[in-house]
C-alpha cells in the first residue's frame, strides 16, 4: 500500500468540446497546464466509446466498442506523467437511452459535450498497473 498526503496546487474546469477525444482532451489540458499529478471527475455525452476491461487471468486489457450515443453519467480518474508526457486514466459509467449502463476504462470516446473538474497536486502520485502497461 502507498498512502500519502497530497497538497492541491490548482483546480481547473476543462470543457470537452464536440469532436474532441475524451481522454486526449484531459491529457491535453494536463500538458498545457503542466500538471504531473491530478484527480478528476466529469460528466457529458459521447457519440461512441472504446471501453477497456482488465482480464486478470490473461493479464491484459480487452476492448469493447460502442458505436452509439451514450451519456457519461460519471467519469473519474487520475493523471500521471509517463515517458511521453501526461496520461489520463478515465473510468466511466456510460448510459444508454434505455437506462442500461456500461462502464470501464474509457480508452477513447468522441465527445458531443462534456466538462471535467481537474484537481492538480503538488506531488506526483503513485503509479499503478494500467500506467505501467501504457508506458510499456
Amino acid at each position: 500500500m502507498d498512502a500519502r498526503e497530497l497538497t492541491v496546487s490548482a483546480e481547473y474546469r476543462v470543457v470537452i468540446e464536440e469532436g474532441d477525444d475524451w481522454r486526449e482532451a484531459i491529457e491535453h489540458a494536463a500538458d498545457t497546464e503542466e500538471v504531473a499529478s491530478a484527480w478528476f471527475t466529469g460528466t457529458g455525452t459521447v457519440s461512441d466509446a472504446d471501453v477497456w476491461h482488465y482480464d486478470p487471468a490473461a493479464e491484459e486489457h480487452r476492448a469493447v466498442r460502442f458505436d452509439e450515443p451514450l451519456t457519461v453519467a460519471v467519469c473519474v480518474g487520475s493523471v500521471g506523467v509517463g515517458a511521453d508526457g501526461p496520461f489520463a486514466r478515465p473510468h466511466a459509467i456510460l448510459t444508454r437511452p434505455s437506462g442500461q449502463a456500461v462502464g470501464g476504462y474509457l480508452n477513447a470516446a468522441t465527445a458531443v459535450e462534456g466538462a471535467i473538474h481537474l484537481r492538480a497536486f503538488g506531488e506526483q502520485g503513485p503509479s499503478d498497473r494500467l500506467a505501467d502497461a501504457i508506458d510499456s
